[in-house]
C-alpha cells in the first residue's frame, strides 16, 4: 500500500506498531511503499524521541550562520547600554555569568552586533572607507560598462554556446561578444583581459548576481572575477535579483543579437563566432541607434585613458600586518588558521586590532569582517558594501 500523504502521522504510528509487534523491517517497508533507509530513520526517531519523534519536522535549515537568538542580541545591547566602555570580551564574560546554561557567542560575533548598531567607536583611519558605487546612468564613455551572458543556445553540432557580452553604457558600443563553452571564470577572465588591453579600463562594471560575476555562497557574494576588477580599480555594480531592467540597455542589445546572429544557430563555434564578429561591426558602425538620435555607437565611443596593468601587492599602512590568503582561503597567523573565503585565495589582506582581542580584516578600501582570539573564522561586518543598490528607472 502507498504511503498516505494525507495523514502521515497515523501511517508512521501503524508502521512503528508493526515493527514493535516483531514484524521484519523489509516486510513492513514493502507494505508501506517506502525504502528501508526511510523505515530505519522513522524507527530510530521513535526510539529516541517517542511518539513526538514521528511528527513532521521543519524543513528550514538547522543552522543559520551569523544568526543570533534575538534574546541574546537584546542582552548584548542592554549590557552595552549599561556599561558604555565595555568591549566585546567583557560583554561575553558577562553573558557567561547571566546565562551559564547557554554557550555564549564568540567575541567577534558580539563585536559585529555592536558594530551593526553603531555602538563601536572605530579608530580614525587616513584612508577613506569605500561604500560601493550606487547604480547610476553613465555620463561619459567608459564610466560604466555592462556585462552579461546572453542565454545559452545549442549549435548545429549539439554543443551549447554561452555568449559573453560587454557594452559601454553611455555610447551603447559593443566591446565584446564571445561565444564560450561555459560560464566558468577561467574563460571569462580571458575575454575581459583581452577587452581591457584593447579598450582600457572602465570606472565601473555592472552585472547581475550570477556566476562568474558573483559567488552566491562566498563572502558578500564576491567572486574571483569581481575581486580582480577591484584590484584593477574598477568598482562593481550589481543589479537587484530578478530586475534585468536595471541593465536595460544591455538587455535590449541582447534582443537584437538574438534576432540577427543566433537564429538559426551556426554549426560550430568557429562559424558562430564569425557571425558574432560581423554583428559587432554592424551594430557599432552601421546600425543607427534611436537612443543616440540616429548616430552609430562607434561615433560616440572612445577608448579609456586608463590602460590595463598587472595589479601589484596592495599596501595597508594603517593596519598591523599584511597577510597573503592561502589557497584554501585562510589567514594564517602563527599556528592559527582563520577561515575567510576561497575567493580571496592568493590575495593580500590587511589585519589590525580594533578592540580588545578583536581584529578587523580589510581588502583594499573595504572592511570585510572581524575575528577574535578564539573563533577561527571571519564574521562579516554588518553591512554588505557590495550589496545591490536600487536603480532609478530612466527611459532607455
Amino acid at each position: 500500500m502507498p504511503w498516505n500523504e494525507c495523514n502521515r502521522m497515523d501511517e508512521r504510528l501503524r508502521f512503528v506498531a508493526r515493527l514493535l509487534d516483531g514484524e521484519k523491517m523489509a516486510v513492513a517497508c514493502r507494505d508501506f511503499g517506502i525504502s528501508r533507509k526511510t523505515g530505519y530513520k522513522i524507527f530510530d526517531r521513535y526510539k529516541e524521541f517517542g511518539v513526538r519523534g514521528l511528527e513532521d519536522r521543519s524543513k528550514s535549515s538547522y543552522r543559520h550562520p551569523n544568526k543570533l537568538p534575538f534574546q541574546i542580541e537584546k542582552a548584548i545591547l542592554r549590557i552595552k547600554q549599561d556599561h558604555r566602555t565595555w568591549g566585546a570580551p567583557k560583554i561575553q564574560d558577562k553573558l557567561v555569568k547571566e546565562f551559564p546554561m547557554i554557550k555564549p557567542p564568540a567575541v567577534s560575533t558580539i563585536h559585529v552586533v555592536l558594530d551593526r548598531h553603531g555602538l563601536v567607536k572605530r579608530r580614525k583611519r587616513r584612508r577613506h572607507k569605500a561604500k560601493g558605487t550606487p547604480l547610476s546612468q553613465a555620463l561619459a564613455p567608459n564610466a560604466l560598462w555592462c556585462a552579461d551572458f546572453k542565454g545559452e543556445f545549442k549549435l548545429g553540432n549539439h554543443k551549447y554556446c554561452y555568449p559573453l557580452t560587454i557594452t559601454d553604457q553611455r555610447s551603447r558600443y559593443l566591446l565584446a561578444c564571445q561565444g564560450l563553452e561555459s560560464t566558468k571564470e577561467v574563460t571569462a577572465f580571458e575575454v575581459f583581459e583581452r577587452t581591457f588591453k584593447e579598450f582600457g579600463l572602465p570606472a565601473a562594471i555592472r552585472t547581475d548576481n550570477g556566476i562568474p560575476f558573483a559567488s552566491p555562497h562566498a563572502l558578500f557574494g564576491l567572486s574571483r572575477l569581481s575581486i580582480w576588477w577591484l584590484r584593477l580599480g574598477i568598482s562593481i555594480e550589481r543589479i537587484k535579483p530578478g530586475r534585468p531592467q536595471q541593465n536595460g540597455r544591455h538587455e535590449r542589445m541582447h534582443l537584437t543579437l538574438k534576432k540577427e546572429a543566433t537564429k538559426p544557430a551556426s554549426y560550430n563555434f568557429l562559424q558562430q563566432q564569425e557571425r558574432f564578429d560581423e554583428f559587432i561591426e554592424v551594430y557599432n558602425n552601421e546600425r543607427p541607434h534611436q537612443g543616440l538620435e540616429g548616430r552609430y555607437p562607434g561615433e560616440l565611443y572612445t577608448p579609456s585613458a586608463r590602460e590595463y596593468f598587472e595589479p601589484g601587492v596592495p599596501e595597508y599602512p594603517c593596519h598591523d600586518r599584511t597577510i597573503k590568503v592561502t589557497r584554501c582561503g585562510r589567514i594564517c597567523i602563527g599556528t592559527r588558521k582563520i577561515n575567510l573565503s576561497t575567493v580571496f585565495a592568493g590575495q593580500y589582506v590587511g589585519v589590525r586590532e580594533v578592540a580588545d582581542e578583536v581584529w578587523l580584516v580589510s581588502f583594499l578600501e573595504y572592511d570585510l569582517g572581524f575575528f577574535d582570539r578564539e573563533l577561527n573564522k571571519v564574521e562579516p561586518v554588518g553591512r554588505n558594501p557590495f550589496a545591490p543598490k536600487v536603480l532609478p528607472m530612466l527611459p532607455e
